[in-house]
């Protein structure tokens, strides 16, 4: 076996105890050229790049099959990508086919009006509210209709109230950019009339939830009919965009059930719905459905979006190519036909069962850990241990595969096809309300570049697109394995047992199952993680938002220390053999700080410290390892070291 992923191109002038992410990755950083179509580079983009060009291939090798050999499935996946393509069809059709809908939008005379557009499907208008059908958190097995504060057109509230002199320019250059839009629709007076469009999302901005309180599963859980709704926020015609979504608002039962998340904004948005003038709407709708449906418009619709969201918002100079565009857009309209293919041909079943017999392991590992716990009393962890039981893990892909036969796709209407698509998207969803909850569903197709947990599954979903190499090969030294994919499987398992993760008992459902003492000693320890990563600052002034990012830090934290006893487990009691100058526990550290290898651009950076629940992955690196014994003990890290931190300030949880 290969003794890394990786080779250990370190910084030795450096002591490991300074930036362990410097020591592993330095002389890589100082090399590695972010390419201009990307917004980083690193470990998880030489993926994203290896998944989009194993998509490239599938779909031209679709192309260069006869059209007749294809079946249903495999035409509509070839008619939707070349329709795509077809770029000198889509210029010679200009604005033809999106001509009823600016015309549809320009008409719109009243406030109920407004609401109606917001409400419709087929257009994906982003609108004040955004109106969803999940699992409702305290009953795992009844969907619900969801709804958030929504309506702004840059990435977080903080882009507008912010006093950061960078976030200032990005207001000036979106103020503009929402003025060459209305103005290549041909819309008059452009610039005062986006000025009214920014003052609009400035205003919703002002009374929305900021991020970190978004993330709280207690205040984002407020049940009530929809006759509660209406008189939680009379004025948004909530009929209106009720009808127009084709969402029931009664059940059974009588009035239908709502779960609303940032309760006490909605009153306020609701406000500024009814008094802001329907002209301002109807441009704010238009401006804000031409940046929905900009990559399948003529180029100069394309390029001066991508020039705000591409190049302004995340820093690339330049597109992704067009076939790799293409390949995204498959993935995200029909990911799991695509994604039947890329299994298949990806993702053999021996990969499969070594990564089901890793979160096996891990799992196994995690139950020990509770059971020896000192900080939390027996009863607590019986709930916790029963939990940990109750955990299914889903691998590579789904068992049953979504049926795609209900969209239409036509090879020569691009923009119909993206409209039907969305309606087909949303029909599939609403018609869960009333039906039996599906808690084998997927929500990331197989070649997508990341993992997650749903907590109202208990539930941890790995994609056939994670599990390759560097994060993943079976036939790499196991210490690589579990430094790389046993991390991220343990993150993930970990989330059920982070800040809000750990509300949910075993069954998915929203309840308290500690008792108070014990939440009392986790909310205190939490706490000082999310007070270590404040004083993190990876941008000048700009710091890493601890509450916002509590969430993964612990997973990270976790993680770590639960792939590492893993590790040890797998062992069987033998001594690691030191490989390439390294121990097993310093090639498994090593192995970590290497799957997190990024460079990012400033832009980009800023964006995900804003409004990502993800630390920076420098700092993923620093605040994982410096609360963790093992690493102090297989790099000789002392007092005096940078990351240093004494054993008593050290977070220890799982």
């Amino acid at each position: 076996p290969r003794s890394t992923l990786f080779p250990y191109t370190t910084l030795f002038r450096s002591r490991p105890g300074e930036n362990f992410f410097l020591y592993a990755n330095g002389n890589w950083l100082k090399s590695v050229v972010i390419p201009p179509e990307r917004t980083s580079a690193g470990s998880f983009q030489d993926l994203q790049i290896l998944s989009e060009n194993r998509m490239k291939l599938i779909l031209a090798d679709l192309d260069a099959k006869p059209y007749g050999r294809l079946n249903d499935e495999e035409r509509k996946l070839r008619d939707l990508y070349d329709a795509f393509e077809d770029t000198q069809q889509i210029e010679v059709r200009g604005l033809e086919p999106i001509k009823t809908d600016i015309d549809y939008l320009a008409r719109l005379k009243t406030h109920a009006d407004v609401a109606r557009a917001m409400g419709s499907v087929s257009l994906g208008i982003l609108g004040l509210f955004g109106v969803g059908v999940d699992v409702d958190r305290k009953d795992s097995n009844s969907y619900v209709i969801g709804i958030g504060q929504s309506g702004l057109g840059l990435p977080d509230r903080d882009y507008y109230l912010r006093d950061d002199k960078d976030l200032a320019a990005t207001r000036d250059t979106y103020r503009k950019y929402l003025a060459d839009m209305l103005g290549l629709a041909g819309i008059d007076d452009a610039a005062k009339r986006a000025q009214k469009i920014f003052d609009l999302e400035t205003a919703i901005a002002k009374v929305s939830w900021p991020r970190a309180d978004r993330r709280n599963a207690d205040k984002t859980y407020n049940p009530m009919t929809f006759a509660d709704l209406k008189q939680l926020a009379p004025d948004f015609d909530w009929n209106a965009d009720f009808a127009a979504a084709g969402l029931p608002t009664t059940s059974s039962s009588g009035s239908r059930r709502i779960v609303v998340a940032e309760k006490s904004a909605f009153p306020a948005l609701a406000k500024i719905f009814k008094e802001t003038p329907v002209p301002v709407w109807r441009d704010y709708l238009t401006v804000h459905f031409l940046h929905e449906f900009a990559p399948y418009l003529p180029k100069r619709f394309d390029d001066t979006d991508f020039a705000f969201y591409g190049t302004v918002l995340t820093g690339r100079t330049q597109q992704l190519d067009r076939a790799a565009r293409g390949a995204h857009l498959i993935d995200a309209a029909m990911g799991e036909a695509l994604g039947k293919i890329y299994a298949r041909r990806y993702f053999p079943p021996e990969a499969k069962a070594k990564a089901e017999a890793l979160v096996a392991n891990i799992l196994k590992v995690y139950e020990g850990d509770i059971q020896t716990i000192t900080w939390m009393s027996a009863a607590t962890r019986q709930k916790a241990l029963d939990k940990i039981r109750e955990f299914t893990p889903h691998i590579g892909y789904p068992a049953i595969w979504r049926d795609y036969s209900a969209l239409v796709i036509d090879r020569d209407d691009l923009v119909g096809d993206i409209k039907r698509a969305n309606v087909f998207d949303w029909n599939r969803h609403a018609s869960k309300l009333d039906e039996p909850v599906d808690k084998n569903e997927w929500n990331m197709t197989p070649p997508t570049i990341n993992a997650y947990y749903r907590q109202n599954f208990n539930a941890i979903f790995f994609p056939a697109g994670i599990l390759q190499p560097p994060f993943f090969d079976p036939h790499a030294d196991d210490v690589v394995n579990y430094g790389g994919i046993g991390v991220v499987i343990g993150h993930e398992i970990s989330h059920g047992f982070d800040d809000q993760g750990s509300k949910y008992n075993g069954h998915g459902q929203l309840t308290n199952w500690w008792t108070e003492a014990d939440r009392a000693e986790f909310d205190q320890r939490t706490e000082r993680l999310s007070n270590q990563f404040d004083t993190y600052e990876p941008l000048p002034g700009l710091h890493v938002i601890g509450h916002n990012t509590l969430g993964e830090n612990i997973a990270d934290l976790a993680g770590l220390n639960m792939a590492l006893k893993a590790y040890h487990l797998s062992l069987a009691g033998k001594q690691a053999p030191a490989l390439d100058g390294f121990t097993g526990d310093q090639r498994y550290f090593l192995s970590f700080a290497q799957i997190w290898r990024a460079k990012y651009r400033a832009s980009a950076l800023r964006q995900l410290i804003i409004s990502n629940p993800h630390s920076p992955p420098e700092y993923r690196v620093i605040g994982a390892t410096r609360n963790t014994d093992a690493w102090y003990d297989a790099f000789d890290v002392k007092a005096g070291d940078k990351s240093y931190l004494s054993p008593d300030q050290r977070v220890h949880l799982w």
